[in-house]
């Protein structure tokens, strides 16, 4: 099983940023309509109770959103509680060796590698509120990468975005039409994640996940992926 430190560099690998520009102790990250992932402000080292008003002053700045990723509990959790800071989208990482979830059944004709990603895909990712500034971050990945469109009931209903990186194939953007959801077609894009994954040398399959998706979290325990500690935004009104 991979470290979280490990895990970490393949998720900003396979879902990158458009900038960075990095002031001691922190890194920040821009990438309009992109996400939380790629635009919160990230912790490089030790805070200080003054390091977050230096960060809110470049934040103002650059006109972006006082938003921070943070580790439950640690001291930047501590600090930004402490300045009003609100917790939102508690994120989970899932990992599981690739072998064992590509060597599942996988029904045929429910699951295609495609890239770049069809019309048909991008509106799938649409009605689920991924949009082109989403589509975008896939695009910017050097990392091997595809897009797999999943087909039930005789249509294309589902759509999800895999990159590799260090072994590991990193899943994002998982998502299916709301008409066919509960078929099992999350379950087979998943299959053919790991396959494609396994075809390419990957020995790990990883994703994350916010814990209030109850639905994703027991598709992902029911894989035999194992739940890793992730983490979660600190979010706070200028």
């Amino acid at each position: 099983m991979m470290e979280r430190a490990a895990l970490m560099d393949v998720l900003a690998a396979t879902w990158p940023v458009a900038e960075t520009r990095e002031r001691a102790p922190w890194r920040f990250q821009k990438s309009p309509g992109g996400g939380k992932r790629v635009n919160a402000c990230v912790l490089l080292g030790d805070v200080g109770p003054d390091d977050v008003g230096r960060a809110e002053a470049e934040l103002r700045a650059a006109d972006q959103q006082y938003l921070f990723q943070v580790e439950e509990g640690s001291d930047l959790d501590t600090i930004l509680a402490e300045n009003g800071y609100s917790v939102v989208d508690e994120t989970l990482l899932y990992q599981a060796p690739v072998a064992a979830l590509a060597a599942a059944e996988l029904p045929l004709v429910t699951a295609f590698p495609i890239w770049p990603p069809l019309q048909i895909m991008r509106d799938i990712w649409s009605a689920g509120g991924i949009g082109a500034d989403r589509i975008a971050v896939m695009e910017r990945a050097r990392c091997d990468k595809s897009t797999i469109m999943g087909r039930v009931d005789g249509r294309a209903a589902g759509a999800v975005f895999v990159g590799l990186h260090s072994g590991c194939a990193m899943v994002h953007a998982l998502e299916i039409l709301a008409d066919h959801r509960r078929k099992g077609l999350a379950r087979n894009l998943m299959i053919a994640a790991a396959r494609w994954g396994a075809a390419r040398g990957a020995t790990q399959i990883a994703l994350l996940v916010t814990r209030q998706n109850a639905g994703a979290n027991a598709l992902y325990q029911s894989l035999g992926m194992v739940e890793e500690p992730g983490y979660h935004y600190r979010i706070k009104a200028e």
